[in-house]
């Protein structure tokens, strides 16, 4: 779990860092309309839904990660603990963004810049959270115990 944690948490702040020092306002094609990068700064959770409330986002957070820790420390199945990773890694993404960009403490802004058409614009810890939910639910619906070695 941790490791897929690192992975998904060092590429989400790479690609961050990368977005924020090169791309500038508007929109940048990269596939026509398919695929283009904009950079937001995105105060509020998904969809730019409770914009202004990144304190509290950044709390429920805080307690996300808490359970994945608590819950994962009885886990035995490889399936879950990648699920579990792709999660972990993306809310620690988007957390630090809230906790260590301007204005901090938990009022920071998360980096968006992937742009879909008829999507709101989004990164790669967003997209690890949305992975990770598609998994838990498949594993969920095959069946597959959190705490089994067998990955059947």
């Amino acid at each position: 779990m941790t490791y897929v944690a690192s992975a998904i948490f060092l590429l989400d702040y790479v690609s961050k860092t990368l977005a924020s020092q090169l791309l500038g306002s508007g929109a940048h094609p990269v596939l026509g309309s398919l695929l283009q990068l904009e950079l937001i700064n995105n105060s509020g959770a998904a969809f730019s839904v409770a914009t202004h409330s990144g304190i509290f986002l950044g709390v429920l957070s805080i307690g996300a990660v808490a359970g994945i820790f608590l819950f994962s420390r009885s886990i035995t199945s490889r399936l879950w603990a990648c699920a579990l990773g792709l999660l972990l890694g993306g809310v620690l993404g988007n957390l630090s963004d809230r906790l260590f960009r301007a204005p901090y403490w938990l009022r920071g802004s998360v980096v968006d810049w992937i742009k879909l058409p008829h999507w709101p614009v989004f990164n790669l810890a967003d997209s690890s959270i949305v992975l990770s939910a598609v998994a838990i639910a498949l594993l969920v619906a095959k069946n597959v115990k959190p705490r089994t070695f067998d990955d059947n």
